[in-house]
């Protein structure tokens, strides 16, 4: 099997069209299909900030109930599924883009969009282990010692926010360590959550999170070809939410 793993959407759905067509896929009732043998997946935080991300989830419901997703949810998918269940949290940092799409919807629509969301949710794995471990797909990425492991609330935090100091930068976003540098491991780890403004390869690792919805790109990465496919943003460019490890 051969994937096409795509970084962070956040609701920029005309992108995520856009690449999956230049990727050779087609839509066929409601999900992507390519004519050979290859799958898409999924590095999570399809929703929040951009300007459609209930038309994005559409695909991922469609695809989940064919049986067919490979999604790594992240920290957004996980503060909407806090949302969803009726928990207090903050409708910040792009939240509050999903709430208001949900908010055009009748009272009915939203109810069954929140408990389909749920249910989405409650089916994903924390990260994703393919091809007998030598691919592996994590929101934020996963240390080399926590592959494997049974599933904990260090592991459960790293994969979703990263390597975080619990210090915090001017503009309210978590000071994130760089673990790729120190990954050792032989499984190639393909992840995102930090936007850089190209796919940023670091020994057996990629984040793909290009900043599509802060005007960057959407990136896919084909494996196991390691081969970058990405599609402009229709997004105004905020150079400031791109992070350099120079």
């Amino acid at each position: 099997m051969k994937y096409d793993i795509i970084g962070d959407i956040h609701g920029c759905y005309t992108e995520l069209m856009n690449l999956i067509e230049k990727l050779g896929y087609s839509m066929k009732n409601g999900i992507p299909v390519h004519p050979d043998d290859r799958r898409l997946a999924f590095v999570g935080d399809a929703m929040d900030r951009g300007p459609h991300s209930l038309k994005t989830l559409d695909i991922l419901f469609n695809m989940q109930d064919a049986g067919l997703l490979i999604y790594s949810p992240g920290n957004h998918c996980n503060k909407l599924y806090r949302y969803a269940k009726g928990n207090k949290v903050q409708e910040t940092h792009g939240l509050e883009t999903t709430v208001a799409e949900m908010n055009d919807l009748n009272k009915e629509a939203r109810s069954r969009f929140l408990e389909r969301y749920k249910n989405f949710y409650e089916a994903l794995p924390l990260y994703h282990s393919l091809l007998n471990g030598q691919l592996i797909i994590a929101h934020a990425g996963i240390r080399e010692n926590m592959i494997g492991l049974p599933s904990s609330e260090k592991i459960r935090v790293f994969v979703l926010y990263g390597d975080i100091t619990g210090e915090r930068l001017p503009d309210g976003r978590p000071v994130r360590l760089d673990w790729a540098k120190h990954y050792n491991g032989n499984a190639f780890i393909v992840y995102g959550h930090t936007p850089v403004k190209q796919a940023r390869f670091v020994k057996n690792t990629v984040n793909i999170d290009t900043g599509c919805v802060f005007g960057g790109s959407l990136t896919a990465f084909r494996f196991p070809e390691k081969e970058i496919v990405s599609v402009p943003s229709l997004q105004p460019m905020i150079s400031e939410k791109f992070t350099s490890f120079d």
